[in-house]
């Protein structure tokens, strides 16, 4: 068998891809690394000395063009690697993201030197997740009572990469204040002051916005089903109570249609999937796997009906915004929560 230049130059160029690989797995010892120049050198390989095997997918395939058919298992291979990049770039994320909060709440403990966290009395953690909401935060965590139900209420404040005074304003007023150095989304803030309340031992967590839209005063109504043992999770409801958001037509469907698709991969039955007024009992925390960043809402949800959680519902307000724009995305957004609901519905 004649060997051609153009065979020697593709068998040179398949080598360095797996010379590439082989030192690349030497220096982080991925596998997947080897595996993928591998099956590239392979592929590479093939075209300059075994063409006819593409001619026996093409065959399989009903593609009588030898060239189209090297073309169409080339941008497979292509996409398949872009898929893996955009895994590697999300776990890359996810651990920077870990690191990120931990870091946060080791100086926050290390500042804190004081706390009246009410001593022997059942505590409620109010988690708030805040992101450039110096307008509002100071009133919300003012408006907070000290007490509710016989449970001492420790707001905590998790400011997510703000630019602003939300930290030192919600400091003012006495909150616990945690400081991300980035944002991390509001399921990375909701992740850090579930960590806060759950070293805490918390008997509540609560969460609310700190935009104002979520009235303190239905606070007690919020935990009493918890308090009074019947229910693990309870989700607030503008649905089935008044909601003065001023949200939008297409907004306010996409949540009902979000909400139906919820209920009917989870065999659920609510009415306001997206609502961030919530509580949840401490003990329950560790149960649920929380992994998303920016569309938590719904992972809550699910991840507390996988987990056996009892739900309730209770209707409650939602206000306009007392100050400040919405941080929700307006690009992304419903493929944002479809892709949460469907990956945690399946995990």
């Amino acid at each position: 068998m004649t060997v051609s230049t153009q065979s020697l130059f593709l068998l040179a160029v398949a080598s360095l891809v797996l010379l590439w690989g082989v030192l690349r797995y030497r220096r982080r010892f991925v596998k997947i690394d080897l595996y993928i120049a591998g099956t590239i050198a392979l592929g590479i390989f093939l075209v300059g000395f075994f063409p006819t095997v593409y001619d026996v997918v093409g065959a399989a395939l009903d593609i009588e063009n030898r060239v189209v058919t090297m073309l169409l298992v080339g941008n497979l291979g292509f996409i398949a690697f872009c898929l893996y990049l955009l895994g590697t770039l999300r776990e890359t994320r996810g651990k920077l993201g870990e690191l990120t909060r931990q870091l946060s709440i080791d100086k926050m403990a290390a500042e804190r030197t004081t706390y009246t966290d009410g001593g022997n009395q059942p505590t409620i953690h109010v988690v708030i997740p805040a992101y450039n909401e110096e307008k509002s935060i100071r009133t919300v965590v003012q408006s907070l009572p000290e007490v509710v139900l016989d449970h001492y209420v420790v707001p905590v404040v998790v400011s997510d990469g703000s630019a602003d005074a939300t930290a030192s304003r919600a400091r003012i007023e006495g909150a616990m204040v945690v400081e991300h150095p980035v944002n991390q989304g509001q399921g990375g803030a909701l992740k850090t002051g579930f960590e806060i309340a759950a070293q805490a031992d918390t008997d509540i967590v609560v969460t609310m916005d700190g935009d104002g839209q979520h009235p303190v005063e239905e606070l007690e109504r919020l935990v009493r089903p918890i308090v009074d043992g019947e229910a693990d999770y309870v989700m607030g409801s503008r649905h089935k109570g008044v909601d003065k958001s001023g949200n939008g037509t297409v907004r306010r469907a996409g949540v009902r249609a979000f909400t139906v698709l919820v209920n009917t991969l989870t065999d659920a039955d609510i009415t306001d999937c997206t609502n961030g007024f919530r509580a949840i009992r401490g003990s329950d925390l560790e149960r649920l796997t929380l992994t998303e960043e920016r569309f938590s809402a719904p992972e809550l949800i699910i991840e507390a009906r996988k987990n056996g959680l009892r739900i309730r519902e209770v209707p409650i307000t939602v206000e306009e915004r007392q100050a400040g724009t919405t941080k929700k995305p307006r690009l992304g957004y419903a493929l944002g929560l479809t892709r949460t609901i469907l990956t945690t519905w399946l995990r």
